[in-house]
């Protein structure tokens, strides 16, 4: 990376790296011509069982877990600026998702923890922090993205948008388009916003993207360099692009290591008394 996210530069452009802590969150709830050989669906008799085999193999190929832990090297290209930064992430599965922002010497600057009704943001640099429901949240932008899902991005997970887990039933409102040895699921949430998941010949998950109808705002969430943890493959390298308006808004690459899978974690998160609450719309207004 060109520019290293040191402490000098956060006090003197809070604003900015501000952007790097909301990045993956804004660009999931801001959201308010596939080349195909064939078509399956659930609902057509011949075809219901690839569909059934499809989803069964990608959610056994999935990596499983009751916690997780693990470091990430995040990198934040936009098209004017650099920002790079540690980053810690404990995860205990259906409950609790922390990301810790460490940018210099092991030193929190941020923590984000989404939990399955909320999301809360400390910001040790303004002294101040958020607590917003995602009922709060979807006033403003009515998307159905949830907890669930975010998790399944961060752990190589098909999802349905708005809901915990996918159950057979549920297999015949997906589209499945193969071209070679690659298929892609398609699922579509009340606004319209098409989730589409494509996975390889072993049913691996290798990239999730959203986009709207007029296909102009776009993010999609690669996974790559698949490697064994404790004899589940995982994937150490993932990059998160964005579209805005139909033009490059920039993009995320997260690297992977020191992950652990369940052992005991603690997540806690703690509010200094004299830290000023704030909101996500004061915010995004200073930003803007």
């Amino acid at each position: 990376m060109k520019n290293i996210l040191k402490m000098k530069i956060l006090n003197k452009r809070p604003k900015q790296s501000l952007l790097f802590l909301l990045c993956g969150l804004l660009g999931l709830l801001l959201f308010s011509g596939c080349k195909t050989s064939r078509k399956l669906t659930a609902g057509k008799a011949g075809e219901a069982k690839e569909a059934s085999e499809f989803f069964y193999s990608i959610q056994k190929e999935a990596f499983s877990y009751q916690t997780l832990s693990a470091r990430i090297h995040a990198e934040l290209n936009f098209p004017r600026r650099d920002l790079s930064s540690r980053v810690d992430i404990k995860i205990i599965k259906d409950s609790v998702f922390q990301l810790s922002v460490l940018p210099l010497l092991g030193v929190e600057v941020f923590r984000i923890e989404f939990n399955t009704d909320s999301v809360k943001v400390i910001d040790r640099i303004n002294k101040s922090y958020i607590i917003e429901s995602y009922a709060g949240l979807k006033r403003s932008s009515p998307i159905e993205f949830n907890f669930y899902n975010l998790q399944a991005l961060f752990t190589n997970h098909i999802f349905i948008p708005g809901e915990q887990d996918i159950t057979p039933r549920q297999y015949d409102r997906f589209t499945l388009k193969q071209e070679g040895n690659v298929t892609e699921a398609q699922i579509k949430d009340a606004m319209k916003l098409l989730y589409a998941f494509k996975a390889d010949s072993k049913e691996k998950l290798l990239s999730t993207r959203v986009t709207d109808p007029s296909e102009r705002y776009m993010m999609q969430w690669i996974y790559t360099d698949f490697r064994p943890t404790e004899e589940q493959y995982f994937p150490m390298q993932m990059e998160v692009q964005m579209l805005d308006d139909g033009i490059p808004a920039g993009e995320m690459k997260l690297s992977f290591s020191h992950i652990r899978r369940n052992l005991p974690l603690r997540v806690d998160f703690p509010i200094p008394q004299k830290y000023k609450r704030t909101t996500f719309a004061e915010i995004i207004k200073a930003i803007r």
